[in-house]
């Protein structure tokens, strides 16, 4: 696997209580915030990754911590996967936001997400010209 970038995903019972952590008494710097005001999700540097806090947990096994993984290409991993006996929790499949995603679980059922930023998606086209 040719992995790209990865982000461990968070959601906590208390999410500003968890913010209150993650930036206040951890220190951690902001990479990005999205989603409503009131309850943004924020994804935070952990020096070469990422750890995203957003929404919240309704305690269902195996816990709260989800790995994201980007990948070059979501089918042809989900292809070599399925060949290995790897769980395929949801087919892959292109999302309202412009992301290819298939899920999949580790011999004790973490979460792992695969992503593919096609070619045309913001994340990967930036508009900004070079410094």
């Amino acid at each position: 696997m040719d992995v790209l970038s990865s982000r461990i995903l968070l959601r906590p019972a208390d999410p500003a209580r968890s913010h209150r952590f993650y930036r206040e008494v951890l220190g951690l710097a902001v990479h990005r915030e999205f989603g409503p005001p009131d309850e943004p999700g924020v994804v935070y540097y952990l020096g070469q990754g990422l750890l995203e806090i957003s929404g919240r947990s309704d305690g269902t096994p195996p816990g709260p911590v989800m790995i994201w993984l980007q990948v070059r290409d979501v089918a042809a991993e989900h292809r070599r996967l399925r060949e290995a006996g790897v769980t395929v929790l949801r087919e892959p499949r292109q999302e309202p936001w412009g992301l290819v995603e298939m899920w999949i679980a580790d011999p004790d059922g973490v979460r792992i997400v695969l992503v593919e930023v096609p070619a045309d998606h913001p994340l990967r086209r930036d508009p900004r010209p070079l410094p």
